[in-house]
């Protein structure tokens, strides 16, 4: 049938100017989110340095060449799980002494773990994938990644403690990632090195043979307000005879601390945030205050080490009535609001604070649960500035083996003597 001319003129005329009109914009993929605060000092020497020396400069360039062979968000999830459950083996491998050793750091450094994990999650924030990944999506990638090299999805115990079937006691104990960067980012932290040492370990002692299992926690405030210490410890709480939280502390000397306080000081963490409130407690709020039931006096008393060991009964209180602040030396008062457990009013308290109130709400009730505060791990006398200061030096790397070595010592003492 013949158009009509000036329909035909009309129609010209359009796709003429459908033909001239620019093309519409495609919508532009989402750009790459920002590094975070932790790994923006990943390019410092120092971490550059740490990752070459102990081998562990391979593991990010490994970990993107096998993303970038996935074609789907299940096979990513594979990959990170995998990658990430072999970065935490590695790294107690090594601390162990197991397989070669690759670079001349030695074994017992916690903090290729803590600078290969920022270049895996730098990684993966980088990674483009030919398939959609929403936001969402990555975050729970993120998160497996986080789960997988730390060891906490890898705490392997049977389903009863019975040392009279000639079954091993257990013991659960958690450190944390090196901290306090930005004064130091050569900085190690004690209680990780003990936690890949003593990872899957079995110690003697007077009650028999006692298994270790371990696991690392980041020092950021929004992971705990996550429930990260909650999901990590609670599957566990019936099936250990000892939980013990250990984190770096004071300069020379242990802690067995007493009382945890339900209080955020407000101390920067390794994103440079800050929180200053009360510690966030998925099931509601918590009380003022929880109690150490680790058995300090047998601790205190034991020859563990070169290191004294305090027991620590000091907090910082509102007393009830009251609106400033006090120091205690003996624990808190009926009705006081807490401003500091006995460690303090960082997230080595809130550690303490959370896995004691697992324990006083969901059970056992006799488990022997609290934290222990190591030593400080220093440089040598010599290598304290840290723009001309070295990585590692032989003092650095003997205070770190005598404080994992006391730790050890402690733990079988504490899970000796707890009943």
């Amino acid at each position: 049938m013949p158009v009509p001319a000036p329909i035909l003129t009309g129609a010209l005329a359009l796709t003429t100017a459908l033909a001239l009109a620019p093309a519409p914009a495609l919508a532009e993929e989402a750009p790459a989110a920002p590094p975070s605060v932790e790994e923006q000092r990943l390019g410092r020497a120092a971490p550059q340095e740490i990752l070459r020396r102990s081998g562990f400069d391979a593991v990010a360039p490994s970990f993107a060449r096998a993303l970038a062979r996935t074609d789907s968000h299940r096979q990513a999830r594979r990959v990170v799980e995998r990658h990430g459950a072999r970065l935490w083996e590695r790294a107690v491998d090594r601390a162990q002494g197991r397989g070669p050793l690759r670079g001349d750091l030695s074994r017992g450094d916690d903090r290729p773990l803590y600078w290969a994990r920022l270049a895996m999650a730098r990684e993966l924030r980088l990674w483009e994938p030919d398939f959609t990944v929403d936001e969402r999506g990555r975050a729970r990638l993120s998160e497996t990644l986080e789960t997988t090299s730390r060891g906490q999805d890898a705490i392997r115990f049977g389903r009863s403690a019975r040392p009279e079937r000639g079954e091993p006691l257990r013991i659960l104990m958690t450190g944390f990632d090196p901290f306090t960067l930005d004064r130091d980012v050569r900085i190690g932290n004690p209680s990780g090195a003990a936690a890949l040492a003593l990872d899957g370990t079995v110690v003697r002692t007077p009650r028999g043979f006692a298994r270790i299992e371990t696991a690392v926690f980041p020092v950021r405030w929004q992971d705990f307000t996550d429930g990260e210490v909650e999901r990590t410890l609670r599957p566990h709480l019936d099936r250990v005879d000892l939980l013990t939280t250990v984190s770096q502390g004071r300069p020379d000397r242990f802690d067995v601390e007493r009382t945890n306080g339900a209080w955020r000081g407000g101390f920067p963490d390794n994103e440079n945030l800050s929180q200053r409130e009360q510690v966030p407690v998925a099931e509601g709020p918590g009380p003022q205050w929880t109690s150490s039931t680790l058995p300090a006096a047998a601790i205190v008393a034991a020859p563990t080490g070169r290191f004294p060991v305090r027991d620590n009964r000091g907090v910082t209180e509102i007393p009830a009535g009251a609106t400033a602040p006090v120091d205690r030396v003996d624990g808190p008062t009926p009705g006081s609001t807490a401003r500091a457990g006995g460690g303090g009013d960082y997230l080595s308290n809130e550690i303490a604070y959370r896995a004691t109130l697992l324990r006083d709400r969901f059970g056992p009730a006799s488990l022997p649960a609290g934290h222990l505060h190591t030593p400080v791990l220093r440089f040598g006398a010599g290598n304290t500035d840290p723009a001309t200061g070295t990585v590692t030096d032989p003092e650095f790397q003997r205070n770190r083996q005598d404080i994992v070595d006391q730790v050890r010592a402690v733990l079988s003492v504490a899970v000796s003597a707890a009943r």
